[in-house]
């Protein structure tokens, strides 16, 4: 596998990428997508924001509510079949073509800068 991409100055992404700590408040389907991925809510502490995620695979909605995740919060908005998408809430590939969501090893405040 190896790791392909250019070196970047650390700085310059802890500047111009913001990751925050947010708990999953809202799971919906969303049949209206393209891809199989699920409408969510997010509380950041002092503010709510929605994701189209792609996370049907391995998890069903209760397992999702309630659970803290790893979200990008300032890529702007992406509209995907009518529906805002406001942070990507990250993952990674579990080696099948599933996503895993990211999560904090422990509970930590919603609204935490990831850094």
């Amino acid at each position: 596998m190896g790791i392909e991409e250019d070196p970047i100055d650390p700085t310059a992404f802890l500047k111009d990428v913001e990751m925050r700590i947010g708990e999953i408040t809202s799971v919906e389907p969303f049949p209206e997508a393209r891809k199989d991925v699920y409408k969510l809510r997010v509380d950041f502490g002092e503010e709510e924001l929605q994701s189209a995620a792609g996370l049907t695979d391995l998890y069903e909605p209760d397992d999702l509510l309630g659970s803290q995740v790893v979200a990008v919060v300032n890529l702007g908005t992406v509209n995907i079949a009518g529906f805002e998408s406001q942070c990507l809430v990250t993952g990674v590939d579990n080696g099948e073509g599933d996503v895993v969501h990211l999560q904090p090893e422990r509970e930590v405040p919603n609204g935490e800068r990831v850094y």
